[in-house]
């Protein structure tokens, strides 16, 4: 007894330490043996995951984003860190130059086969691509279009004990004309080629609508397909199993929302622990928050997975709240993937991501003097706001309330009108706190663009001058995705915009948070932001 409370104690410490050490506004690690969910709080959409001996990795969606498909990893399926992103640059390279909202990767799966990570993931504008490494931290391969076409969405890859391969497919209506349909097409051996057009496996249109996400497995002689169905915020979780690869199928609802508060629970993935438990890990559409990730308990009665709680003991489970973490072997200390950068190294941290390709000239990390140098770049001649921007410099929103405050000089040209730079949130709307270089003098304004999705036009107000050097500038993110703007000389005293910014997600992702450098002009060189430092901190009671 002495020895568990000592280890209650130390784990509560740990999460108070993290807490502590880095402004963790989320932590899901109640440090007594439980977790809290959303286990990532963070809008990781369309999760897939695998273990690979005592490690845990996941994959999900990025859409137009870049670095493109992050890829976490855990020794307790509750505490999570990014390790890398399996695409530095989206394919094809000129088609992701510019912002693309909506496209690009969609949901992947993740499989480990002989000695090798392979991620399957689609472009539902150019078909299923395959990448590749031994080190999921990276490099991974280039990719390999497995197969051509249009609306080809959620592949999910199967090497079965014959030796004989397969992908399982949906299909996106916006795309091919039609949905609710499971696709299985076979594979060559090595994974780089479908061999036919596929079989219809399951069509959704009778019971299960918008049917999707399929996940392929095989257990006990059944082939199993986890597949999501009935839409993104409303739908529940089914589980098809057959034994045969090509059916016929049976169904079953395994997981619903049920008397939860968590809506849509599904779109995800089936994973046992080394001592044999197994757990799904799933997303909750919050809107503004994104697509957060879930995990739940999963047990196997008849050959037919419960996932969740199941209350009335008919077989289909909900989600839980609160509940007891996976056993693993030892002790994991408390960890979340970051947000707080300091840029006191020679390279970006994983958590930033671009809405478009980089360019080379966009940011250069400066260790010596431990910061990011933003240079400005002309926005595209055909952009009505900032969504149009590839050069924005954002993160997940990790929790539901929280702070951001950076701490930036801004350095104009002093030949160009409206070269600005600040901080932002963005969405399908957006509002932000921003430096701008007009008729020869600095100014500092608050922005803010309604239905800048629809190319609406950003309005501006001035708020005073600025004499140059350091500026805080910050966001205040609370309950209801409700944002406040503030902005300080020292980092102590802030004065308080009076304006609120209800946040919004983007095209099929949530909001994100960061900084931004600009210019509408063409010459020979650019201004720059030196940002200090980016933290994310909570929200003081």
């Amino acid at each position: 007894m002495k020895k568990l409370v000592n280890y209650i104690v130390c784990m509560l410490a740990a999460v108070a330490v993290a807490k502590a050490q880095t402004g963790t506004v989320w932590v899901p690690d109640n440090g007594n043996g439980t977790y809290t969910n959303p286990v990532i709080n963070a809008d990781y959409s369309d999760p897939d995951v695998i273990r690979v001996d005592d490690y845990f990795y996941l994959v999900s969606s990025s859409f137009e984003h870049a670095p493109a498909l992050p890829v976490l990893r855990s020794k307790d399926l509750v505490n999570w860190t990014i390790i890398g992103h399996a695409l530095p640059k989206q394919i094809p390279l000129e088609h992701f130059a510019t912002t693309t909202h909506g496209e690009g990767v969609w949901a992947p799966s993740i499989r480990y086969h002989k000695n090798e990570f392979y991620i399957y993931y689609p472009d539902p504008d150019f078909g299923i691509y395959m990448v590749k490494t031994k080190n999921p931290a990276g490099p991974w391969s280039d990719p390999v279009k497995v197969v051509a076409g249009k609306g080809l969405i959620d592949p999910c890859p199967l090497w079965d004990d014959d030796g004989n391969a397969y992908l399982v497919h949906a299909w996106a209506g916006s795309r091919a004309g039609i949905k609710s349909l499971l696709i299985i097409r076979k594979m060559n051996a090595a994974g780089t080629a479908t061999l036919d057009e596929g079989v219809m496996v399951y069509d959704g249109h009778d019971k299960d609508p918008t049917v999707e996400g399929p996940k392929l497995y095989k257990r006990n002689g059944y082939y199993y397909i986890f597949a999501p169905a009935g839409g993104v915020s409303t739908g529940w979780q089914l589980a098809l199993r057959s034994k045969n690869i090509y059916g016929p199928y049976e169904r079953k609802v395994v997981m619903d929302q049920g008397s939860s508060s968590v809506n849509g629970p599904h779109q995800g993935a089936w994973v046992n622990t080394v001592s044999g438990e197994d757990w799904f890990l799933h997303f909750q559409d919050k809107a503004a928050y994104g697509r957060v990730v879930h995990l739940q308990p999963m047990k196997w009665v008849n050959d037919w997975p419960v996932i969740g709680i199941d209350k009335d003991g008919d077989g289909k489970g909900e989600p839980v709240a609160t509940y007891r973490k996976p056993v693993v072997a030892k002790s994991i200390p408390v960890t979340v993937p970051a947000t707080s950068d300091e840029f006191n190294s020679n390279t970006i941290g994983l958590q930033w991501q671009w809405q478009s390709n980089p360019k080379s000239t966009w940011a250069f990390t400066n260790p010596a003097a431990g910061t990011l140098r933003l240079f400005s770049d002309k926005l595209p001649d055909s952009a009505k706001n900032l969504w149009d921007a590839g050069n924005l410099f954002l993160q997940k929103i990790p929790a539901t309330a929280c702070v951001f405050t950076t701490k930036l000089r801004f350095t104009p040209n002093g030949k160009i009108e409206n070269e600005r730079a600040g901080l932002v949130v963005m969405g399908g709307s957006y509002a932000g706190l921003q430096l701008v270089f007009r008729n020869g003098k600095n100014f500092l304004a608050y922005i803010h663009c309604k239905d800048a999705i629809k190319g609406k036009q950003e309005t501006e107000k001035i708020l005073g001058a600025y004499a140059g050097g350091d500026i805080y500038l910050r966001a205040t993110l609370t309950k209801g995705a409700q944002v406040r703007f503030a902005y300080s000389a020292d980092g102590q005293m802030f004065t308080e915009i009076p304006d609120t910014f209800q946040a919004e997600p983007g095209r099929w992702t949530g909001a994100k948070a960061g900084l931004f450098c600009s210019r509408t002009t063409q010459i020979n060189d650019s201004g720059f932001a030196d940002i200090d430092w980016f933290r994310v901190t909570p929200v003081k009671q």
